[in-house]
């Protein structure tokens, strides 16, 4: 017999089917409002940024137009306070003139006499400017000796003579034969007489007699020339101030020198030992020279020596000057060394000394 179907009733639904058809109705309505909620929040908070952006803008900008203002605040306070002492200077100005004025007025002085007066101060001024011109041309080109060159060769520009103890040093190296190397090695080859003829050479001894000539005489000097060794141009004054004043003693040196011939390598080491044996330290360094130190304390390894090695024998070298000393250097030409003029210029400004490299008519 055939089973019979139960028939459906909504009283047939379970609780659990029920309650699970409420939650999922729940969670689908907490879905939406919450998305709304955060499309919502997202917008205002791009406005309030956007707000905030602008007033950050604002305080910048109010920010920087304090500082103008305060610029400008003490700019105007400095030219009140310049302002009140040049009024401050112009009152007193005016009260000694009205003193002056009333003086004058007191003594009787008409405008006749005073510009009477004035003008007799202007003829003892001048008489005065004429002697004084008359004795400047008649002690004009004193020197502590004589030195006669080619034509008027009284000038140095920008370099000072002066000082108590003032020392020179001479490059006497085989490079102060020429300013090419190929004539520099054919004149080291040729006799002495040849050599001492040599242009260059010439230029240099006589710039040495040159700026002897020039001496205060109330001062000390040495000559020094160096090479790969060191020695005084006047033998047996090693370790000696000489003074300008003894002429004769002078003219041996300026003698000593155009005696001398040039050879081997060229070490500034050797020439500021030399000087640092002096009893004082001078307050005027002069070198003569045409480059670079080719060597140091020591005799080099090699023949040949680099740019960049000179340049580092140069630095080394300079250590050993005293500080405070101007150091004044007069740089003849020469082949195949183009930083020595940077160099020398760099120590002559660091020293406050001088730098020059004269014509070829010099001295």
């Amino acid at each position: 017999m055939a089973r019979a179907r139960r028939r459906f009733t909504t009283f047939n639904l379970s609780f659990l089917d029920i309650m699970s058809c409420g939650f999922g109705a729940v969670v689908l309505v907490f879905l939406i409002i919450d998305h709304a909620m955060e499309r919502e929040a997202d917008a205002i908070n791009a406005d309030l940024l956007s707000e905030v952006s602008l007033l950050e803008e604002d305080i910048r900008e109010g920010e920087a137009g304090l500082v103008k203002l305060k610029n400008a605040l003490d700019t105007v306070t400095l030219e009140v306070v310049t302002a009140e002492g040049r009024a401050d200077r112009i009152r007193e100005e005016i009260e000694a003139i009205n003193t002056l004025l009333a003086a004058l007025d007191e003594d009787g002085a008409s405008k006749d006499s005073l510009i009477d007066t004035l003008k007799g101060e202007l003829s003892q001024l001048e008489s005065e400017v004429e002697r004084l011109r008359a004795t400047a041309e008649k002690n004009a080109g004193k020197s502590a000796r004589d030195y006669v060159g080619d034509g008027n060769r009284q000038y140095l520009t920008g370099m000072n003579l002066g000082g108590r103890r003032i020392l020179i040093l001479l490059d006497a190296s085989a490079s102060m034969l020429d300013h090419r190397i190929v004539n520099i090695i054919r004149l080291r080859n040729m006799s002495e007489q040849v050599q001492a003829q040599a242009p260059k050479w010439r230029r240099a001894t006589d710039t040495v007699r040159w700026l002897t000539a020039q001496l205060p005489p109330s001062s000390q000097y040495q000559v020094i020339y160096f090479n790969t060794a060191a020695k005084t141009a006047l033998p047996d004054t090693e370790g000696q101030w000489l003074d300008v004043s003894n002429r004769g003693q002078l003219e041996s040196v300026g003698d000593a020198v155009t005696k001398l011939l040039p050879s081997g390598g060229s070490s500034l080491h050797v020439a500021f030992d030399a000087m640092n044996n002096l009893p004082q330290r001078p307050d005027n360094i002069f070198i003569i020279t045409d480059g670079l130190p080719t060597q140091g304390d020591k005799k080099p390894r090699n023949s040949t020596i680099s740019g960049a090695e000179r340049e580092k024998l140069f630095r080394e070298a300079i250590k050993k000057l005293p500080s405070g000393v101007p150091v004044n250097t007069i740089l003849a030409p020469m082949e195949g060394d183009p930083m020595a003029a940077a160099f020398y210029w760099q120590l002559a400004l660091g020293t406050k000394g001088s730098f020059i490299s004269p014509s070829k008519d010099w001295p």
